[in-house]
């Protein structure tokens, strides 16, 4: 009767010292002092939440990165619209001139008509199959051909500010509306339009009164530009945050679940010994027979 009494005891004994022993062997081959909820549920849940802002910060930067791609195709299509402006601005100031030809203006006037297509194509440039320059309508090209139109084309986008999320409280706009940049806001294209029809029909004066519209379109863009290169700022800003807050909550994951493998090893020599001792114990206690019996 009192070997049977006892046979609860040893079981459980038996029980956590096997259990004491694997938890610290799991810790020496995984590196961590919590490997499920229950070896701290105070952790685990600190854990769960930390885990959740690393995923949210991983989106941030995806998002941050594909942006910064998108504005870096947006802002060298602006780029290629200057460059063509100060190329107009040359050919209607030489247009412009007293002394230059007929035949000559017609040939400036092919030029210039090769500028204009350029700026339309670069309002219509796209980023991975997405219209940059349509607003929120980036499935088709924003400016279109239409004669109809003074300026020969029509503006087909919105003025809808496409808005991503770079942060738990931080929202970017991925563009500017085309009208903005190239119609309404600066008319490019209709001063481009215009000179090609001054330099094909017009005046000197109305060839020289087209270059100054365009003189002016091109100061208008600059100022409309301004917005899409503070928003690179912040987008390198917000890169470097979130790459800081990457690593502080790598430090702090790796603080609430990992052991140093010293004291994992100490905890697995004190498991093992415990183990031998509780075996030893239960050697003594109980007969030969029985011992055999619960192995």
């Amino acid at each position: 009767m009192r070997v049977t009494s006892m046979l609860p005891d040893v079981q459980y004994a038996i029980q956590q010292s096997n259990q004491s022993l694997a938890t610290a062997l799991q810790q020496v081959s995984t590196g961590n002092r919590v490997n499920q909820l229950s070896d701290d549920p105070t952790a685990s849940a600190n854990m769960v939440r930390s885990l959740a802002s690393s995923a949210n910060v991983d989106q941030y930067t995806a998002n941050v990165s594909a942006l910064q791609s998108r504005l870096q195709t947006a802002d060298s299509a602006i780029s290629s619209v200057v460059t063509s402006l100060n190329q107009a601005i040359t050919l209607g100031t030489e247009g412009a001139t007293s002394t230059t030809s007929t035949t000559d203006r017609q040939a400036i006037a092919t030029q210039a008509q090769g500028i204009l297509s350029d700026v339309v194509s670069q309002a219509n440039a796209s980023y991975q199959g997405s219209y940059l320059f349509g607003g929120s309508a980036t499935t088709s090209p924003p400016f279109v051909a239409d004669a109809t139109s003074a300026s020969g084309y029509t503006y087909k986008g919105n003025d809808t500010a496409n808005q991503v999320q770079v942060g738990d409280s931080t929202n970017i706009s991925a563009n500017i509306p085309g009208d903005q940049l190239f119609t309404s806001g600066t008319n490019v294209i209709g001063s481009l339009s215009s000179l090609v029809t001054a330099l094909q029909s017009g005046t000197s004066a109305q060839i020289g009164a087209a270059t100054t519209a365009i003189s002016s379109a091109l100061n208008a863009l600059d100022v409309q530009r301004t917005p899409l290169s503070n928003t690179v700022d912040q987008l390198n800003s917000q890169e470097s945050y979130l790459g800081q807050e990457k690593v502080t909550l790598s430090t702090q994951q790796n603080s609430l679940v990992s052991i140093n493998l010293a004291e994992a090893a100490t905890n697995l020599s004190q498991a093992e010994t415990a183990h031998s001792a509780v075996l030893a114990a239960t050697a003594q206690a109980l007969p030969t027979t029985l011992l055999s019996y619960l192995k």
